[in-house]
């Protein structure tokens, strides 16, 4: 009887694994005394873990906290590139600057945990999006900050959209910013975090 019951929790829980393609987006945003920067990749591995109840339907759905998880979500650090404004390639060197500041030989992924997930808004219309804050670990280079991000997250048949972006420093993470050409060239601690991650079931 109890095996039968642990499977049928089991069961409860739906699986979302990540959908390869468009849609994807993690990003990292600064400043520097030449220039702002950012860098971007398109690859997010991992799955998410909705449990009983998790609201989907804007007709049913209640504020409050949900029963949800990540499991292995990481990014390489080796798919972030240095973008221009367009979205072009900027330069293979601040790529370089960038590896080795994330500490890449030694923690080849940026990786987080949801540690708690809670609903904070109901969609107001077909394209409105359900309001989220979740709480979670982030690991960059690393070492491990916990952190709180609103995240809106859109449902479209099968797929799930999830958005969302916070503030943070380098320094957060141990990262010192960048000081070159005689400290003629430096980047600020302040850093902007973003993602867009699309699961779906099977």
């Amino acid at each position: 009887m109890a095996i039968g019951a642990a499977a049928q929790a089991a069961e409860s829980w739906t699986t979302y694994n990540t959908k390869p393609g468009k849609g994807n987006l993690i990003f990292i945003e600064g400043t520097s005394t030449m220039h702002d920067w950012r860098v971007q990749g398109t690859v997010i591995g991992g799955k998410f873990m909705a449990g009983p109840g998790f609201p989907t339907d804007p007709a049913a759905a209640k504020p409050g906290k949900v029963e949800a998880k990540t499991e292995n979500v990481f990014i390489p650090v080796r798919a972030l590139k240095s973008v221009k404004a367009d979205g072009t390639p900027y330069s293979e060197s601040m790529d370089d600057i960038m590896y080795e500041k994330l500490r890449m030989e030694q923690h080849r992924n940026i990786s987080f945990a949801l540690n708690e997930f809670t609903l904070k808004e109901v969609p107001q219309g077909a394209d409105g999006a359900f309001v989220f804050e979740a709480k979670g670990t982030l690991q960059v280079g690393g070492e491990s900050k916990d952190i709180v991000m609103p995240v809106q997250m859109k449902v479209e048949g099968k797929a799930i959209t999830f958005s969302g972006e916070i503030a943070a420093k380098m320094t957060d993470f141990k990262i010192e910013p960048v000081s070159a050409l005689a400290g003629t060239i430096k980047t600020g601690d302040d850093i902007k975090l973003g993602m867009s991650w699309v699961v779906q079931t099977r």
